[in-house]
């Protein structure tokens, strides 16, 4: 559904330039707008910033708010944003999974409950200030399908982050600077002189902010000492190579008589695949990076060097009950194939690849192996036109 001038739209202002010119566009297109700010988080510990960030936040949303002469509520999720996010957090290092809390903070908080209460104070839609866009168009029963492609800025696109959302939600949402440039953004800000005009981006954890993982994680996860050990390249020498779907798509185990022991470390669960920072090891010629992550003996295996063969895949696999589709109607059946676009992080370039659905789970088979595929991360795929068609959680 496309909006008209009747309907009544909350932005969720964070404070943040890009929420606020979403605001401006609206208010500036004639619809009748308010603001929403959301609290999600009271803990300060293990962040690394001061421990009133939100409340400044808070107060420059309030001065745009002002500025732009539209309504100013607030709520506080915190407790959801606790139970839905965090605590999944806390569960998925636990296991040694790497997840991502941003893509579960827009489907669980921010498409959803913050949704919610936009709806009960009335909106119509909420819109916010991601680098996406959306489209809609009627398929041959008179259904309005939604579509999420990726944002006009390259170096800004979004849309990896709302890849769990579905055809509901997006019936609600509005993405008013999907087809601008980041640099577009900001001379709009400046031109209307907007207080957020100049502010610097978030980083870190969705409203968290940047942490100190170990230190965040030990709220919950305990420190527990273990061993490092270094897999040389020779070891690979006498591993057969990979033919099958599920061989390509599991990850090496390894064992400490594969390899040295080099250090220690404080908890296997503090750290994720591809990681070189916080090892505190050196002699070493070239940086040495995290290839695996063994929970059960909280053991850490690492090799030297951006082109160690423990880095690189060229599947990675998705069971069934973690496969989303942004689109049930390009839902692949059993036994089909899709060539795509794929990323598995953010700010990853998109790489080629295809899918293929068989009953046990969808393998994503890479045409070029890929770099430091970490499960708990999400994978998704995209059209050849920039659509955005589905996600899933990297299981290996």
């Amino acid at each position: 559904m496309v909006p008209d001038k009747s309907h009544k739209i909350a932005v969720g202002l964070s404070g943040g330039v890009d929420s606020s010119v979403a605001a401006l566009l609206l208010k500036r297109a004639g619809y009748d707008v308010f603001a929403l700010f959301m609290q999600n988080w009271h803990d300060t510990t293990g962040t690394l910033h001061g421990d009133c960030e939100w409340e400044e936040d808070r107060f420059i949303a309030e001065m745009v708010a002002k500025k732009l002469d539209i309504p100013f509520y607030f709520v506080d999720l915190s407790d959801i944003y606790r139970k839905r996010v965090v605590d999944y957090m806390f569960s998925e290092y636990e296991k040694g999974r790497t997840p991502n809390p941003d893509v579960l903070c827009n489907r669980e908080v921010k498409f959803d409950a913050f949704l919610k209460e936009a709806l009960d104070l009335g909106a119509d839609f909420v819109a916010t200030g991601h680098y996406c866009r959306k489209e809609e168009f009627k398929d041959a029963s008179g259904n309005i399908i939604y579509r999420i492609l990726r944002g006009r800025d390259p170096g800004k696109d979004q849309s990896y982050f709302l890849c769990q959302l579905d055809q509901q939600q997006l019936s609600r949402t509005l993405f008013p600077i999907g087809y601008l440039l980041k640099s577009e953004v900001r001379e709009l800000a400046r031109e209307a002189q907007l207080p957020s005009a100049e502010k610097k981006d978030s980083q870190g954890i969705c409203f968290v902010g940047k942490v100190d993982l170990p230190l965040f994680l030990q709220q919950k996860l305990e420190p527990k000492e273990g061993d490092v050990v270094e897999i040389f390249r020779e070891h690979y020498d006498s591993i057969p190579v990979k033919e099958s779907l599920e061989e390509m798509a599991s990850p090496l185990c390894y064992t400490p008589s594969q390899g040295k022991v080099i250090g220690s470390h404080q908890g296997a669960y503090y750290y994720t695949i591809g990681q070189r920072k916080g090892l505190n090891i050196g002699g070493h010629k070239e940086p040495l990076f995290i290839i695996s992550i063994d929970i059960t003996t909280n053991t850490i295996y690492v090799g030297e060097g951006e082109s160690h063969p423990g880095l690189y895949r060229r599947a990675l696999k998705i069971l069934p009950a973690e496969v989303h589709w942004i689109r049930p109607d390009l839902a692949l059946e059993s036994s089909k194939e899709l060539e795509c676009d794929i990323r598995i992080r953010y700010r990853q370039p998109l790489q080629k690849g295809r899918l293929i659905c068989r009953r046990e789970a969808l393998y994503i088979l890479f045409d070029k192996p890929q770099r430091g595929i970490t499960p708990g991360q999400f994978a998704v795929w995209y059209a050849s036109d920039g659509e955005m068609l589905g996600s899933g959680v990297i299981n290996g």
